[in-house]
C-alpha cells in the first residue's frame, strides 16, 4: 500500500491523467507536487489535493533539477507529461518534433536520473512511466509520438533491470484512447467511434494499483494487451490489420 506521508511527484499534473492521479494519491494521504506549465490549472489541482504546484518547462534540461529541488526526497515519481502531434512526418514542424522528443522521452530520463540516487540510498521508491498503446502499435501519422512512447517503454524496462533487488519499483502504464484535452492540444480531434475513450480517472486508478502491487506493466483497458502482444509475434499481420481497420 501507499503509506500516508508518501512524497509523490506527478508531471503533466494540470489536467487529465496527471490531475486524476494527483487527486487519488492525495486521498491515499500522499504529499503531492504537481508539475506543468499552466500555473493557474496547476494551482487549482494543488488546491484540490492539498499539494504543491511546480511550474516548469520540461523541454528545459535544467527542469529536472528544479523539480527535484522543489519536491525534496521523492518516494513516487509519475512521469506522465506528454505531447502529441498527428499528421505525416514530412509535414511535421521541426520545432514540434524536437518538443515531442524532449517532453515525452528526454524529460522522464532526466527526472529519473535525478531522483534515483535518493531512492536507491533510502532503499525504497517507485517510478511510473505513462506510455501509450501507440508505442506498441506504431501508429501511422503519429510517427514521432509512437517512437517516443516506444522509447519510454524501453527506458522503463532497462531501468527496471538496473534496479532489481534495490528496493525501487518500476511500472509502465499503457493507456489507449483517454478522454482528456490531449487530442485538442495536438490539433487533431479523436473522431473514431471505437475504441471509445476511457475516463482519466480509470487510468489513474490503474496507475495507483500498479504502484501498490508493484506491477511492471498495466494496460488500460486490459484488452489492449492482446494487440500489443500480437504485434510482437506477428508484426506484418498486425500492421495489415491496422491499415484495414485503422
Amino acid at each position: 500500500m501507499i503509506a500516508p506521508g508518501t512524497n509523490a511527484v506527478v508531471t503533466g499534473g494540470s489536467s487529465g491523467i496527471g490531475a486524476a492521479t494527483a487527486e487519488l494519491l492525495a486521498r491515499r494521504g500522499c504529499s503531492v507536487l504537481v508539475v506543468g506549465r499552466d500555473a493557474d490549472a496547476l494551482g487549482d489541482v494543488a488546491h484540490r489535493t492539498g499539494g504543491r504546484a511546480c511550474v516548469a518547462d520540461l523541454t528545459d534540461p535544467a527542469a529536472a533539477d528544479q523539480v527535484l529541488a522543489e519536491a525534496g526526497p521523492v518516494d513516487v515519481l509519475v512521469c506522465n507529461a506528454g505531447l502529441g502531434w498527428a499528421g505525416p512526418l514530412e509535414a511535421m514542424p521541426a520545432d514540434t518534433l524536437e518538443k515531442l522528443v524532449q517532453v515525452n522521452l528526454l524529460a522522464p530520463a532526466r527526472l529519473v536520473r535525478a531522483a534515483l540516487p535518493g531512492m536507491v540510498a533510502r532503499g525504497r521508491g517507485h517510478l511510473v512511466f505513462v506510455s501509450s498503446i501507440a508505442g506498441s502499435m506504431n501508429v501511422a501519422h503519429e510517427a514521432v509520438y509512437s517512437a517516443t512512447k516506444a522509447g519510454l517503454d524501453a527506458l522503463a524496462g532497462s531501468v527496471r533491470g538496473e534496479l532489481a533487488g534495490r528496493g525501487v519499483g518500476v511500472s509502465v502504464v499503457v493507456p489507449g484512447v483517454v478522454d482528456t484535452p490531449f487530442f485538442a492540444r495536438r490539433g487533431v480531434p479523436y473522431v473514431r467511434r471505437r475504441p471509445r475513450p476511457v475516463p482519466a480517472e480509470r487510468v489513474a486508478r490503474a496507475l495507483v494499483r500498479a504502484v501498490e502491487r508493484d506491477r511492471a506493466e498495466v494496460f488500460v483497458p486490459g484488452w489492449l494487451r492482446l494487440p500489443a502482444r500480437l504485434r510482437g509475434i506477428a508484426p506484418v499481420l498486425t500492421d495489415a490489420l491496422q491499415r484495414r481497420f485503422g
